[in-house]
């Protein structure tokens, strides 16, 4: 393909909008360009990176035994109320009503679509196991997009939903699912780690996350070194510290402390002169429409994700300040848990398990501008139950085996789900099992997020020079760059041959035939970043030869002209 001929705008500066560097590479790179917040179209270069993730998807789906289908993006309001979600999916779904008024929404998912679409013709366990996947736009009207193509509201992406009779078969399919992840993102050239998830909006009881390891990855991993436990911060389970033997007579008497416009942790830490820990903070929250209180050490943050899982709520919000102050009785920021049961002795108190060993520590001191000091929870404050409610940090230990976590950053590419009956109960779903019984069949949800997973081979393949694309997403194999191309024949007659020979042999060439200066075709490449640079210019060819770079590589080298081909050949086959 000659690049005369393409259509790659590239661009010196990226739009002061484009907020991380893979949407910065992506628009300069002519792979995207932005039409309006979360939306974005995709060139020619993009759409070729976009397809051939698609392929290396569609090919392990198809490995792995699914069968591919292609539903609307369009969706009525009666399947979304069959499930709860209509209402309980919030603003991300974009509702609107057709001509004859009626309720639809643009799919930010297809639970319910797949779920009917299987109702509707399967009414025996002798149907069962099996799994339909399909690629298709999805929208979330996100309320602020951000990060380019990965937190877009409109994108591209393959979900997969299985249907089981049994337990068994559904773990199989969910085991048959994680291996298939394994093997995208391993034939797309990623460094990546699958770990332990929230399952978030689409629920279920079980999820791993497949994270692409990158240094601007959006998620924080902990990680087990020892026994290779691995999940997100929002997930990872935290080993509850021992329980310290608390001798009476380092206990002091609580006494208040004027602290007056100290509402932040820090202000209150540094005018009482006491580190972060010793503070405990209150916070209070409404569990489907009930208040309840958590506590966690000042220098911790409460992970929402964990208390609602504690909770078994469906929903889960910070309290507004009219709730707050009516079951602290006091100002927001100066509450403290000292007496609050005794007080109020309907509202539950949780803490995290980090809260049960402060002694002499600070807390809200109920009045405004007021903290109470030496305020220890195992003598003065009534906890109903304690546990592991903070998010995954530095010196925590692994639940599992007792290890310090190391933690990493990572960006979610693709997630596997046990949905179990939450879908097909509510929607009726069933099946006949060997005893004319109807039962509702087991699902499994996995999704990857193809456009994301581009984005994503940039934040973590790049350098100060542009894109260093996987050699498996790379829109074409080879830049072939041709100085001196109209002006001098033995280049055009050599760059021609060449890229002709190459693509004989199935491997993918940009030949750079502008009229333009070196620097400025350098440059171009650099920015595309295709895994094989060769060169063919007036003065290599007067020596017989051309110039070599793989884009990982800072030097080029001299190949003579004679072999070039049968050495690409044998790098791009690698």
């Amino acid at each position: 393909m000659k690049l005369s001929n393409y259509y790659i705008p590239t661009l010196k500066e990226a739009p002061k909008d484009a907020d991380t560097l893979s949407a910065k590479l992506m628009i300069r790179a002519g792979l995207i360009r932005k039409l309006a917040s979360g939306l974005y179209e995709w060139l020619p270069l993009g759409l070729k990176v976009l397809k051939k993730v698609e392929n290396i998807v569609r090919e392990e789906m198809d490995r792995a035994g699914a069968c591919e289908v292609w539903l609307p993006v369009v969706q009525p309001k009666e399947l979304w109320e069959e499930s709860s979600r209509w209402t309980y999916y919030g603003k991300e779904l974009l509702r609107f009503a057709d001509r004859k008024e009626a309720e639809f929404c643009l799919a930010p998912t297809a639970e319910e679509v797949m779920t009917d679409l299987v109702r509707k013709d399967t009414s025996s366990y002798k149907q069962l196991p099996f799994c339909l996947y399909q690629f298709g736009t999805k929208f979330r009207d996100e309320i602020r997009p951000r990060f380019g193509v990965m937190r877009a509201r409109e994108f591209y992406m393959k979900d997969a939903y299985s249907f089981a009779a049994t337990d068994e078969d559904a773990s199989e399919w969910y085991k048959k699912m994680y291996d298939a992840y394994q093997r995208i993102f391993t034939r797309c050239g990623f460094e990546f780690k699958a770990v332990e998830a929230d399952t978030g909006a689409i629920g279920g009881n079980f999820s791993h996350e497949f994270m692409v390891l990158a240094e601007t990855g959006e998620d924080a991993i902990a990680n087990c070194p020892a026994c290779g436990y691995a999940a997100n911060t929002e997930k990872a389970e935290i080993q509850a510290p021992a329980d310290i033997t608390i001798n009476e007579a380092d206990l002091k008497p609580m006494e208040k402390r004027a602290t007056p416009k100290a509402y932040t942790v820090e202000d209150v830490a540094k005018m009482l002169n006491v580190p972060t820990e010793k503070l405990i903070k209150l916070l209070v929250f409404t569990a489907d429409g009930k208040p309840v209180v958590a506590l966690v050490r000042g220098d911790h943050e409460l992970n929402e994700f964990k208390f609602k899982a504690l909770l078994k709520c469906a929903e889960l919000e910070k309290a507004s300040e009219e709730v707050y102050t009516q079951v602290t009785g006091s100002f927001v920021g100066f509450a403290g848990a000292q007496g609050l049961k005794e007080k109020n002795p309907n509202i539950t108190i949780y803490a995290d398990n980090y809260v049960k060993n402060i002694v002499n520590g600070v807390s809200g001191g109920n009045e405004k501008d007021v903290h109470m000091i030496n305020v220890t929870p195992r003598r003065d404050i009534t906890v109903d139950v304690y546990a592991d409610l903070k998010m995954a940090s530095a010196g925590d230990k692994c639940a599992k085996c007792g290890a310090p976590f190391t933690f990493t950053r990572g960006i979610e590419a693709g997630h596997v789900f046990k949905l179990g009956t939450k879908y097909s109960a509510a929607m009726n779903a069933t099946f006949l099992d060997e005893k004319q019984a109807a039962k509702p069949m087991i699902m499994g949800c996995y999704g990857i997020g193809i456009s994301r997973v581009v984005a994503a081979a940039i934040e973590q393949s790049h350098d100060d020079n542009g894109i260093i694309w996987p050699a498996p997403l790379a829109p074409f194999d080879v830049a072939l760059v041709a100085i001196d191309y109209d002006s001098n024949p033995d280049v055009k007659k050599h760059a021609d041959e060449i890229c002709a020979a190459l693509e004989a042999k199935g491997i993918t060439v940009l030949l750079d035939d502008r009229d333009e200066r070196p620097g400025i075709k350098f440059k171009d490449m650099d920015l595309i970043g295709l895994p094989h640079r060769l060169v063919v210019s007036s003065r290599t060819v007067a020596d017989g030869q051309c110039e070599y770079k793989s884009r990982k590589e800072k030097e080029a080298v001299r190949w003579n002209l004679s072999e070039a081909v049968e050495k690409l050949v044998a790098l791009a086959n690698k």
